[in-house]
Protein backbone atom coordinates (compact mmCIF):
# COMPACT_ATOMS: atom_id res chain seq x y z
CA UNK A 1 0.00 0.00 0.00
CA UNK A 2 1.63 3.39 -0.96
CA UNK A 3 0.28 5.25 1.48
CA UNK A 4 2.80 3.76 3.51
CA UNK A 5 5.15 5.20 1.35
CA UNK A 6 5.62 8.35 3.53
CA UNK A 7 2.42 10.18 5.09
CA UNK A 8 1.51 12.71 2.79
CA UNK A 9 3.50 11.63 0.18
CA UNK A 10 1.71 8.26 -0.25
CA UNK A 11 -1.81 9.84 0.23
CA UNK A 12 -1.04 13.08 -1.57
CA UNK A 13 -3.52 13.43 -5.13
CA UNK A 14 -3.70 16.09 -7.36
CA UNK A 15 -3.77 19.61 -8.38
CA UNK A 16 -7.09 20.76 -8.70
CA UNK A 17 -10.87 19.23 -8.80
CA UNK A 18 -12.74 19.36 -11.81
CA UNK A 19 -15.39 21.54 -11.97
CA UNK A 20 -17.50 18.59 -13.42
CA UNK A 21 -17.16 17.17 -9.94
CA UNK A 22 -17.39 19.76 -7.89
CA UNK A 23 -20.96 19.49 -6.81
CA UNK A 24 -19.48 16.22 -5.16
CA UNK A 25 -17.94 17.85 -2.50
CA UNK A 26 -20.57 17.91 0.00
CA UNK A 27 -21.47 14.42 -0.56
CA UNK A 28 -21.50 11.97 2.82
CA UNK A 29 -19.32 8.96 1.68
CA UNK A 30 -16.37 8.11 -0.20
CA UNK A 31 -18.10 5.64 -2.21
CA UNK A 32 -19.43 6.27 -6.00
CA UNK A 33 -21.40 4.24 -8.27
CA UNK A 34 -20.21 4.45 -11.85
CA UNK A 35 -22.72 4.16 -14.52
CA UNK A 36 -22.63 3.48 -18.04
CA UNK A 37 -26.05 4.47 -20.46
CA UNK A 38 -27.34 0.65 -20.71
CA UNK A 39 -27.15 0.50 -16.77
CA UNK A 40 -24.48 -1.38 -15.89
CA UNK A 41 -22.19 -0.32 -13.24
CA UNK A 42 -19.64 -0.55 -10.57
CA UNK A 43 -18.88 0.63 -7.71
CA UNK A 44 -15.47 2.70 -6.43
CA UNK A 45 -14.83 2.78 -2.47
CA UNK A 46 -11.97 5.62 -1.46
CA UNK A 47 -9.93 3.53 1.67
CA UNK A 48 -7.39 4.82 4.31
CA UNK A 49 -5.09 1.46 4.40
CA UNK A 50 -4.59 1.71 8.51
CA UNK A 51 -7.25 2.77 10.89
CA UNK A 52 -7.81 2.68 14.68
CA UNK A 53 -10.28 0.18 16.07
CA UNK A 54 -12.28 3.50 16.79
CA UNK A 55 -12.39 3.38 13.40
CA UNK A 56 -15.26 0.70 12.88
CA UNK A 57 -17.93 0.23 11.91
CA UNK A 58 -17.11 1.86 8.87
CA UNK A 59 -19.64 4.30 7.14
CA UNK A 60 -23.07 1.88 5.89
CA UNK A 61 -21.94 2.63 2.00
CA UNK A 62 -19.23 0.70 2.14
CA UNK A 63 -21.43 -2.47 3.09
CA UNK A 64 -24.23 -1.38 0.86
CA UNK A 65 -21.74 -2.35 -2.42
CA UNK A 66 -20.25 -5.06 -0.56
CA UNK A 67 -23.40 -6.53 -0.75
CA UNK A 68 -24.03 -5.71 -3.88
CA UNK A 69 -20.61 -6.42 -5.54
CA UNK A 70 -19.62 -10.24 -6.73
CA UNK A 71 -15.92 -9.23 -7.32
CA UNK A 72 -14.03 -7.21 -5.57
CA UNK A 73 -10.43 -5.45 -6.68
CA UNK A 74 -8.03 -4.42 -4.98
CA UNK A 75 -4.41 -2.15 -5.30
CA UNK A 76 -2.38 -5.23 -5.13
CA UNK A 77 -2.96 -8.77 -4.11
CA UNK A 78 -3.78 -8.66 -0.21
CA UNK A 79 -3.26 -12.45 0.03
CA UNK A 80 0.17 -12.64 -1.38
CA UNK A 81 1.44 -9.94 1.25
CA UNK A 82 1.78 -13.64 3.41
CA UNK A 83 4.19 -14.91 0.61
CA UNK A 84 7.55 -15.96 2.38
CA UNK A 85 9.58 -14.49 -0.34
CA UNK A 86 8.00 -10.73 -0.44
CA UNK A 87 10.42 -10.11 2.78
CA UNK A 88 13.50 -11.20 0.42
CA UNK A 89 12.19 -9.78 -2.89
CA UNK A 90 11.31 -6.59 -0.76
CA UNK A 91 14.97 -5.75 1.12
CA UNK A 92 16.51 -7.07 -2.52
CA UNK A 93 14.65 -4.40 -3.91
CA UNK A 94 14.72 -1.89 -1.59
CA UNK A 95 17.86 -1.51 0.25
CA UNK A 96 21.28 -0.40 -1.36
CA UNK A 97 23.28 -3.33 -2.63
CA UNK A 98 26.64 -1.75 -3.93
CA UNK A 99 27.87 -0.16 -0.78
CA UNK A 100 25.72 2.81 -0.63
CA UNK A 101 24.48 4.15 2.71
CA UNK A 102 21.70 6.71 4.06
CA UNK A 103 25.28 8.65 5.51
CA UNK A 104 26.47 8.40 1.69
CA UNK A 105 23.22 9.73 0.06
CA UNK A 106 21.81 12.33 2.02
CA UNK A 107 23.07 15.47 2.48
CA UNK A 108 24.56 16.27 5.91
CA UNK A 109 21.57 18.90 6.60
CA UNK A 110 19.09 15.79 5.77
CA UNK A 111 21.12 13.07 7.51
CA UNK A 112 21.71 15.49 10.50
CA UNK A 113 17.88 16.06 10.88
CA UNK A 114 16.85 12.12 10.23
CA UNK A 115 19.58 11.48 12.94
CA UNK A 116 17.97 14.07 15.43
CA UNK A 117 14.36 12.85 14.53
CA UNK A 118 14.92 9.07 14.96
CA UNK A 119 16.90 10.04 18.31
CA UNK A 120 14.14 11.66 19.95
CA UNK A 121 11.04 9.79 18.49
CA UNK A 122 11.51 7.12 20.82
CA UNK A 123 11.42 4.51 17.86
CA UNK A 124 12.46 0.86 18.67
CA UNK A 125 14.57 0.82 15.17
CA UNK A 126 17.99 2.59 15.84
CA UNK A 127 19.13 4.39 12.90
CA UNK A 128 22.43 1.98 12.25
CA UNK A 129 19.60 -0.65 11.28
CA UNK A 130 18.58 1.46 8.67
CA UNK A 131 21.41 2.83 7.04
CA UNK A 132 20.98 0.26 3.32
CA UNK A 133 17.44 1.47 3.68
CA UNK A 134 16.31 3.50 0.42
CA UNK A 135 14.70 6.52 1.14
CA UNK A 136 11.27 4.89 0.07
CA UNK A 137 11.55 2.06 2.63
CA UNK A 138 13.33 4.22 5.01
CA UNK A 139 9.94 6.59 4.89
CA UNK A 140 7.76 3.56 4.71
CA UNK A 141 8.94 2.33 7.91
CA UNK A 142 8.91 5.83 10.40
CA UNK A 143 5.62 6.51 8.85
CA UNK A 144 4.14 2.92 9.82
CA UNK A 145 5.68 3.45 13.27
CA UNK A 146 4.70 6.64 13.64
CA UNK A 147 1.10 5.27 12.49
CA UNK A 148 1.40 2.53 15.23
CA UNK A 149 2.14 5.43 18.10
CA UNK A 150 -0.91 6.55 17.33
CA UNK A 151 -3.14 3.33 17.60
CA UNK A 152 -3.40 2.63 13.67
CA UNK A 153 -3.22 -0.67 12.35
CA UNK A 154 -3.06 -2.22 8.83
CA UNK A 155 -6.21 -3.22 9.56
CA UNK A 156 -7.96 -0.63 7.25
CA UNK A 157 -10.64 -0.43 4.64
CA UNK A 158 -8.73 -2.40 2.08
CA UNK A 159 -7.85 -5.46 4.68
CA UNK A 160 -11.06 -5.40 6.42
CA UNK A 161 -13.04 -5.84 3.26
CA UNK A 162 -10.38 -8.50 1.56
CA UNK A 163 -10.84 -10.88 4.65
CA UNK A 164 -14.71 -10.24 4.23
CA UNK A 165 -14.52 -11.76 0.53
CA UNK A 166 -12.53 -14.54 1.36
CA UNK A 167 -14.92 -15.67 4.39
CA UNK A 168 -17.87 -14.95 1.68
CA UNK A 169 -16.21 -16.45 -0.80
CA UNK A 170 -16.43 -13.47 -3.15
CA UNK A 171 -13.99 -13.20 -6.02
CA UNK A 172 -10.98 -11.15 -5.87
CA UNK A 173 -8.78 -9.29 -8.26
CA UNK A 174 -6.04 -6.35 -8.10
CA UNK A 175 -4.74 -3.43 -10.24
CA UNK A 176 -1.39 -4.07 -9.98
CA UNK A 177 1.10 -6.73 -8.90
CA UNK A 178 2.81 -6.16 -5.01
CA UNK A 179 6.42 -6.73 -6.85
CA UNK A 180 5.06 -3.23 -9.51
CA UNK A 181 4.16 -1.82 -5.64
CA UNK A 182 7.83 -2.24 -4.63
CA UNK A 183 9.67 -1.12 -7.59
CA UNK A 184 7.85 1.68 -6.80
CA UNK A 185 8.60 2.44 -3.35
CA UNK A 186 11.94 1.52 -4.14
CA UNK A 187 12.24 4.49 -6.62
CA UNK A 188 10.75 7.41 -4.39
CA UNK A 189 13.25 10.20 -3.59
CA UNK A 190 15.70 8.85 -6.52
CA UNK A 191 17.37 11.48 -7.39
CA UNK A 192 16.60 14.04 -4.78
CA UNK A 193 16.99 11.82 -1.37
CA UNK A 194 17.61 14.73 0.75
CA UNK A 195 14.87 16.94 -0.26
CA UNK A 196 12.41 13.93 -0.33
CA UNK A 197 13.34 12.16 3.25
CA UNK A 198 13.99 16.50 4.91
CA UNK A 199 9.82 16.83 2.91
CA UNK A 200 8.91 13.85 4.63
CA UNK A 201 10.18 14.38 8.03
CA UNK A 202 8.26 17.83 8.53
CA UNK A 203 5.03 15.78 7.74
CA UNK A 204 5.34 13.89 10.38
CA UNK A 205 5.65 17.09 12.65
CA UNK A 206 1.86 17.41 12.68
CA UNK A 207 1.36 13.98 11.75
CA UNK A 208 -1.18 13.38 14.57
CA UNK A 209 -3.76 16.22 13.50
CA UNK A 210 -3.65 16.14 10.23
CA UNK A 211 -5.03 12.36 10.35
CA UNK A 212 -7.69 13.23 12.51
CA UNK A 213 -8.63 15.73 9.81
CA UNK A 214 -8.23 13.03 6.69
CA UNK A 215 -10.24 10.47 8.39
CA UNK A 216 -12.80 11.95 9.77
CA UNK A 217 -13.35 13.67 5.58
CA UNK A 218 -13.19 10.42 4.33
CA UNK A 219 -15.93 9.28 6.30
CA UNK A 220 -17.69 12.69 5.42
CA UNK A 221 -16.71 11.79 1.68
CA UNK A 222 -15.41 15.87 2.17
CA UNK A 223 -13.59 15.64 -1.23
CA UNK A 224 -12.86 19.64 -1.18
CA UNK A 225 -11.26 18.79 2.50
CA UNK A 226 -9.06 15.46 0.96
CA UNK A 227 -8.16 17.21 -1.97
CA UNK A 228 -6.81 20.16 0.01
CA UNK A 229 -5.05 17.60 2.44
CA UNK A 230 -4.01 15.60 -0.14
CA UNK A 231 -3.34 17.55 -3.59
CA UNK A 232 -1.37 20.58 -2.53
CA UNK A 233 2.08 19.57 -1.06
CA UNK A 234 2.87 16.82 -2.87
CA UNK A 235 2.49 18.70 -6.73
CA UNK A 236 3.91 21.39 -5.34
CA UNK A 237 7.20 19.26 -4.00
CA UNK A 238 7.47 17.34 -6.94
CA UNK A 239 5.95 16.33 -10.20
CA UNK A 240 8.03 13.41 -10.70
CA UNK A 241 6.36 12.02 -7.15
CA UNK A 242 2.78 13.16 -8.15
CA UNK A 243 3.13 11.80 -11.38
CA UNK A 244 4.42 8.25 -10.67
CA UNK A 245 2.30 7.72 -7.12
CA UNK A 246 -0.51 8.91 -8.43
CA UNK A 247 -1.45 10.06 -12.26
CA UNK A 248 0.73 7.16 -14.01
CA UNK A 249 -1.22 4.54 -11.65
CA UNK A 250 -4.65 6.24 -12.30
CA UNK A 251 -4.26 5.79 -15.81
CA UNK A 252 -2.89 2.46 -15.90
CA UNK A 253 -5.78 1.63 -13.95
CA UNK A 254 -8.21 3.30 -15.68
CA UNK A 255 -8.85 0.14 -18.83
CA UNK A 256 -8.37 -2.27 -16.40
CA UNK A 257 -11.86 -0.21 -14.77
CA UNK A 258 -13.42 -0.02 -17.92
CA UNK A 259 -13.10 -3.30 -18.93
CA UNK A 260 -15.13 -4.44 -15.30
CA UNK A 261 -18.35 -2.92 -17.00
CA UNK A 262 -18.14 -5.85 -19.77
CA UNK A 263 -17.99 -8.69 -17.37
CA UNK A 264 -21.24 -10.55 -15.80
CA UNK A 265 -21.48 -8.88 -12.49
CA UNK A 266 -21.15 -6.42 -10.38
CA UNK A 267 -17.37 -4.87 -9.07
CA UNK A 268 -16.59 -3.01 -5.92
CA UNK A 269 -12.84 -1.08 -6.07
CA UNK A 270 -11.33 -0.34 -3.39
CA UNK A 271 -8.25 1.80 -3.76
CA UNK A 272 -6.49 4.44 -1.73
CA UNK A 273 -9.07 7.78 -1.51
CA UNK A 274 -6.03 9.87 -3.04
CA UNK A 275 -6.83 7.73 -6.11
CA UNK A 276 -10.55 9.01 -6.31
CA UNK A 277 -10.60 12.79 -6.28
CA UNK A 278 -8.36 15.55 -8.56
CA UNK A 279 -8.93 15.96 -12.15
CA UNK A 280 -6.42 13.24 -12.72
CA UNK A 281 -8.83 11.28 -10.03
CA UNK A 282 -10.33 8.16 -11.22
CA UNK A 283 -13.51 9.57 -10.69
CA UNK A 284 -12.68 12.91 -13.23
CA UNK A 285 -11.42 10.68 -15.29
CA UNK A 286 -14.15 7.86 -15.24
CA UNK A 287 -16.37 11.18 -15.74
CA UNK A 288 -14.36 12.74 -18.72
CA UNK A 289 -15.44 8.81 -20.89
CA UNK A 290 -19.00 9.43 -20.90
CA UNK A 291 -19.46 7.62 -17.38
CA UNK A 292 -22.39 8.85 -14.42
CA UNK A 293 -20.38 9.11 -11.52
CA UNK A 294 -22.85 9.42 -8.31
CA UNK A 295 -22.45 9.33 -4.93
CA UNK A 296 -23.68 6.07 -2.76
CA UNK A 297 -25.89 7.10 0.18
CA UNK A 298 -27.80 4.38 2.34
CA UNK A 299 -30.98 4.78 3.45
CA UNK A 300 -30.55 5.48 7.30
Amino acid sequence: MLEKAGFKAAQAIVALVLASIASLASAQTAVWQVSKDDGNHIYLGGTIHLLRASDYPLPPEYELAYQESDRLFFETDIGAMNDPSLQQRMMAQMTYQDGRTLRTVLNEEAYQALSDYVASAGLPIPLAMMQTFKPGLLISTLSVLELQKLGFSPQGVDMFFHTRAMGDGKDRGQLETLDQQLALLASLGDGYESDYVMYSLEDFKDMESQLETMVSSWRAGDLSVLEEQFVGSMGEFSDELYQGLLVDRNQDWLPLIEAMFEQEGTEFVLAGVAHMVGEDGLLAMLESRGYEVTQVMAQP
